[in-house]
């Protein structure tokens, strides 16, 4: 059963109404995998200690879909599928009590979007929250942070719009399927983020943007983060949820303050006097979640090696010129394999091709007092 067949009963189960990661991770240790699970008789799936409801749910679905051609439809309109099994599924996220066992996602999750802040806010925002959402996020992008939020109107919004004119990496995280891009007139900034981070859903592709889907959304984005700002949030405001869930999942909140009469600072200057950092410029964020040297942080993990043929090559290159034909003799690897390792360790600076067949090694050469003292 390859990777891809596999995948299509992941699908299904997030299909299913009633069956939710805690659920689905409890059948995954019952049957040994998901193929197995969707097809378990009803029997076997009460044993298993599934509910009725979620039972009979499961069976009803089986019969309606067909898993090859959904997954078929998904992967046409261009929506990657993560799972808890893929190494690119978020480091943070797959951390919090019960992660979504699937997100789809238009764009791409890249190893330095673990350096995320969240920023959340009112959907009714003032002037000042724009200018300090522009503000702060502009700050914490050309710092190297990535910016999370939910593409909703308001601070959301012109936290992604201020990302990406600094130049910087955003995900947006729906409340609804991401074939259903809502609102719709964030269609545009929605083409946009795709180009420049991600959008995410943990709902199947063609889910509408129900009332009851942002708080799993909001549990979502400051999964993925660091911490969660908010810039603006009334006394009831959804932005306060995902504070609440930040401190659950143990990541830090910092609140914005504001005036004392005005409602939108209202769950602000609360957070604050419950404990919330009060943050004033992004360097506030930045010292207290250690993220000063962020551009740094990637660098030297972007110079780390990813795979075992790029470790192996990386203690066969020198300042000296090697052929290929030579790095895979002494290695034992392919010279296609070789290539290939070679290709991505020149994009991640860690080889220098010399001439059309010949690499050196794009590391600085150790002092002898690092070579005796490492």
């Amino acid at each position: 059963m390859t990777a891809v067949t596999n995948r299509q009963y992941w699908v299904g189960f997030n299909i299913v109404r009633g069956i939710g990661p805690a659920k689905f991770r409890a059948l995954l240790d019952y049957f040994g995998s998901a193929q197995a699970a969707w097809a378990a008789d009803e029997g076997a799936l009460r044993q298993a200690g599934l509910d009725r409801r979620a039972t009979e749910s499961l069976l009803r679905t089986r019969q309606t879909i067909d898993l090859p051609a959904a997954l078929e439809q998904i992967e046409s309109a261009g929506i990657k599928i993560l799972t808890w099994n893929d190494q690119d599924y978020p480091h943070y996220l797959k951390e919090i009590a019960d992660p979504p066992p699937v997100l789809y996602l238009r764009g791409d999750i890249q190893a330095r979007d673990q350096w995320a802040v969240a920023v959340v806010g009112t959907r009714r925002c003032t002037s000042y929250g724009k200018h300090v959402a522009h503000q702060l996020v502009g700050d914490l992008a050309r710092s190297g942070a990535t910016i999370v939020s939910g593409m909703a109107r308001g601070i959301d919004g012109v936290a992604h719009r201020a990302a990406l004119e600094a130049g910087g990496r955003t995900l947006a995280v729906l409340g609804s399927g991401i074939s259903q891009v809502y609102p719709p007139e964030h269609r545009t900034l929605a083409q946009q983020i795709s180009s420049s981070g991600a959008l995410l859903s943990d709902f199947a592709p063609n889910t509408p943007p129900e009332a009851g889907n942002f708080p799993r959304r909001n549990r979502i984005i400051s999964g993925l983060s660091l911490g969660v700002l908010v810039v603006e949030a009334g006394r009831k405001s959804g932005a306060l949820i995902t504070a609440d869930y930040a401190l659950e999942q143990g990541r830090d909140v910092f609140a914005v303050p504001g005036g004392i009469n005005a409602r939108t600072s209202l769950g602000t200057n609360r957070l604050i006097q419950e404990g919330a950092t009060m943050v004033l410029s992004a360097k506030d964020i930045l010292e207290e979640l250690n993220m000063t040297m962020v551009a740094e942080k990637v660098a030297t993990q972007l110079a780390l090696p990813a795979t075992h043929e790029e470790a192996i090559l990386l203690q066969l290159l020198s300042d000296q010129p090697c052929h290929v034909d030579e790095l895979s003799r002494n290695s034992g690897l392919g010279v296609a394999q070789v290539t290939s390792a070679l290709t991505m360790m020149e994009l991640k600076g860690m080889a220098r091709q010399m001439d059309r067949m010949s690499y050196v090694s794009a590391r600085e050469p150790r002092t002898d007092y690092e070579t005796d003292h490492q």
